[in-house]
């Protein structure tokens, strides 16, 4: 198989308290859709942090497993255990070859995690990963600059924005919320 699985459009939007994440379910082979009701969002920690990736799967479900064994090891400090992650996502010759990206939330940071070391936390209260982020994230900028929209409203406007543009996005959409 020479042609590369693609998917996923991942947004958290901070706004009025709130912190939503929602995720397209589109998987696409090519020109096919393969499925497109995929979940590509998880609620971790006792419900205390949003996860979502892009990319491969499997690698993002082994990267999930390390994830919440970060958090536990650091009592759900999300910055620290990202770091954790991060570092050993890098190093590891097992982990290093993982194509995935994670973006992670709880009530204070947003964080976008990569498998080359990447930490980064976003200047503004948007984010997002995968082949459709730019064009969510985008539309949520917007949103947010010109509208008086709830997070939930601005997250939904703005996945539905990017599913009408990006072809590996639709608007089978799953939302998360922390607030």
């Amino acid at each position: 198989m020479t042609e590369r699985i693609r998917s996923t459009t991942v947004l958290c939007v901070r706004s009025g308290g709130k912190v939503v994440m929602a995720g397209d379910g589109q998987v696409t082979l090519g020109q096919e859709v393969l499925k497109a009701s995929a979940r590509k969002l998880r609620v971790l920690y006792g419900g205390k942090i949003l996860a979502g990736f892009a990319g491969s799967t499997a690698d993002a479900f082994a990267l999930f497993a390390r994830f919440e064994a970060k958090l536990e090891q650091h009592n759900g400090n999300l910055p620290r255990s990202v770091v954790e992650l991060a570092k050993e996502w890098r190093t590891d010759r097992i982990l290093r070859h993982l194509e995935a990206l994670l973006l992670v939330a709880d009530a204070q940071h947003t964080l976008l995690v990569s498998g080359n070391g990447d930490v980064i936390e976003p200047d503004d209260n948007v984010a997002a990963i995968g082949s459709g982020g730019p064009f969510a994230k985008a539309a949520a900028t917007a949103l947010i600059e010109n509208t008086t929209l709830g997070a939930r409203e601005i997250v939904q406007k703005a996945m539905e924005i990017a599913g009408k543009i990006c072809i590996y996005t639709n608007e089978s959409l799953t939302f998360e919320e922390l607030g």
